[in-house]
């Protein structure tokens, strides 16, 4: 639902009553229950909105059994639960006398309790464990995508959007017309949209929109993903959110800002300091040094997820922190005060919100609380440093491949730790096959370079 609707209202019955005349104003036909498996593609499920007070009391069921990582099909039935500040009507059903709506839900049990294999319900963990420390988080995704143009049929081609650079308006930004409208579709869904832009590579964009706390930012890019797709494919063209669609030109990142608050203080900002960092941020960022390689398949989770993670195209694999160093992995954005914050720069797109968000946080809670020492920030230029001199420093590097992403979740505890038993098991699983799936297939690469020479 639009900001303006729910700002003032703070109980579920003056919710339920300001949802129930939004739908009577705009002749709501139709509700879709959405939620999302364990990769983070979104599923939804649509009833009538007559149906509405079933909707608000979690009556509606479904099939767990057929939800990549759910439930096994012995224990199948599950219900959704939809948060009442994520209604929103759909703007581009509107039409006279008639459009749609969608609510955003948690997965619960039969018997009421939360069901451990919905990633919305593990993201809510890690906000309980911030808030038991007296924290609130706050997260503000940057989610970059392409655009490419489709074929007769409406499938994706290889061929790009346009050519423009970054940063660069029409006649070469073909997408303008689209961001546009993507724009305006996110704002009528109560969207607070700070920038739009064309990116470095051709057929790249981004549009950014305003931090929130750690549930709101994640179901805000979970939509954010869904609008752009759909708003794409009305000008015959497919949105991506594939780390690296194209070879040899950049590939499309997550930058994920993370501050934590107490009360309505930033806990990361100290004037008195020479970064004007407090003891925690600088806690929160050795947190993250010390955990990420651990969480890396969490942020990274694709195969084609370490095509962008090299060096020479902008995305940071190498782990170290900095000011404002854009090399480095972790970065502290010049804004402070209310706007303090830490930058990891190696997420991508394609990562389940909430699974990252959660573990992002989790791994700065550990430095919190153990009081980790943060290493000397890396201000050189470490895409343009000798392996020796980043050995020098003591520059790692990120996992190389999602084999070795996995196996650096496995050998760490954060990720069964964050994730739950049911998440981290069917996670791993998943990325196991996938990379067997990889390993083991034959590829153009393969043909275009073997098949006349052997």
């Amino acid at each position: 639902m639009t900001e303006a609707i729910l700002s003032n209202v703070k109980d579920e019955f003056a919710i339920i009553e300001k949802i129930k005349e939004e739908i009577n104003k705009k002749n709501v036909e139709l509700l879709h229950l959405q939620f999302v498996d364990i990769e983070g593609i979104l599923k939804h499920v649509t009833v009538t909105s007559e149906q509405l007070e079933d909707v608000v009391e979690g009556k509606i069921m479904f099939d767990g059994s057929s939800i990549k990582g759910f439930s096994p099909i012995n224990k199948s039935d599950l219900y959704l639960q939809p948060d009442l500040t994520t209604f929103s009507v759909l703007p581009w059903t509107v039409e006279e006398g008639y459009s749609e709506a969608r609510f955003l839900c948690s997965v619960k049990n039969p018997d009421g309790s939360w069901y451990e294999g919905d990633t919305r319900n593990v993201l809510k963990k890690t906000v309980e464990r911030a808030a038991d420390k007296g924290y609130t988080i706050s997260v503000g995704p940057e989610l970059e995508f392409f655009l490419f143009k489709t074929d007769e049929n409406g499938y994706p081609t290889q061929e790009l959007s346009d050519k423009a650079g970054y940063f660069e308006p029409s006649p070469k930004d073909l997408g303008e017309r689209v961001r546009l409208e993507i724009y305006r579709a996110l704002k009528a869904m109560g969207f607070v949209i700070e920038a739009s832009h064309h990116e470095v590579a051709e057929g790249q964009h981004e549009i950014n929109f305003k931090y929130a706390d750690a549930l709101g930012a994640a179901d805000l890019s979970t939509t954010y993903k869904w609008v752009v797709k759909t708003i794409a494919k009305k000008y015959n063209l497919h949105a991506t959110f594939m780390p690296k669609p194209v070879f040899g030109i950049n590939g499309s990142g997550m930058h994920v800002n993370m501050s934590f608050f107490k009360g309505n203080e930033n806990a990361f900002f100290d004037p008195a300091d020479d970064l004007q960092l407090s003891n925690q941020a600088y806690q929160f960022i050795a947190g993250l040094l010390e955990n990420v390689k651990s969480f890396t398949a969490v942020t990274n989770p694709l195969v084609n997820s370490y095509k962008r993670l090299v060096p020479g195209y902008e995305a940071p694999c190498y782990i170290a922190w900095s000011a404002s160093n854009r090399s480095a992995l972790i970065r502290i954005p010049a804004k402070k005060g209310m706007a303090t914050r830490v930058e990891l720069r190696c997420p991508d797109p394609s990562a389940n919100p909430y699974l990252t968000f959660a573990v992002i946080a989790a791994a700065g809670l550990d430095g919190i609380e153990q009081e980790l020492q943060v290493p000397f920030p890396i201000n050189e230029d470490i895409f343009h440093m000798t392996e020796e001199r980043r050995g020098e420093l003591g520059i790692e590097s990120l996992p190389g491949s999602l084999a070795a992403a996995v196996k650096e979740l496995e050998d760490g505890e954060i990720g069964r730790k964050t994730l739950g038993n049911h998440v981290y098991d069917e996670f791993v699983a998943a990325k196991k096959a996938e990379w067997d799936s990889y390993r083991t297939a034959v590829h153009a690469w393969e043909i275009e370079n073997y098949q006349a020479k052997f």
